[in-house]
């Protein structure tokens, strides 16, 4: 039977602060080849709810480079599992910038090419998110400091679950470049 937790907004941001500005051991980099920050981002959020969804093509896992979903590292396919997700991990909506907290995700957009960049919330200064990144690596940079046209701002809503919840032992295994556990 699915159930649902709350998101770990903390965990995501601890993690947001500690990886900014390198790269855990636990995943690979797509700098160069198309950019690394919705693979960053998604470290983040699985680093809040631990718990991925591995189902194929659909889900939201990494286990390697070359055993992963679109959706873990694409921008587009990350929006749409996170708003389409009936299964487990984590899932959320689109919002209003008023309604964002920390641990929510920022996307921007440029008319021409679409949207391209994912972001993590990590603070605010008055009524501007800061946010954290890489392929630009950032942390505490205010969403102000970017060049975008449009942006779209996702509220992780909780995490859903197929039986026991995780431990926190896997929020530190992670954090700590340990473990990717669990597995399927």
């Amino acid at each position: 039977m699915i159930e649902s937790k709350p998101y770990n907004r903390d965990h995501a941001v601890t993690y947001a602060k500690k990886w900014a500005y390198a790269q855990n051991p636990l995943f690979g980099s797509f700098a160069g080849i198309g950019g690394n920050c919705t693979n960053f981002v998604s470290q983040c959020l699985y680093a809040g709810s631990c718990q991925m969804n591995y189902k194929a093509v659909f889900g939201w896992y990494y286990i390697s480079l070359e055993d992963r979903t679109a959706s873990w590292t694409g921008v587009e396919f990350f929006y749409n599992f996170l708003l389409g997700n009936k299964g487990v991990g984590p899932y959320g909506r689109e919002c209003r910038p008023d309604e964002t907290a920390l641990g929510d995700v920022i996307q921007l957009s440029r008319e021409a090419t679409g949207f391209y960049h994912s972001l993590l919330i990590v603070g605010y200064d008055g009524e501007d998110p800061l946010v954290a990144a890489q392929t630009d690596n950032a942390y505490n940079r205010p969403l102000s400091s970017y060049t975008f046209d449009t942006a779209r701002y996702l509220k992780i809503e909780g995490v859903r679950f197929d039986g026991k919840p995780i431990t926190e032992a896997c929020f530190d295994d992670v954090l700590l470049g340990v473990s990717l556990s669990p597995t399927p």
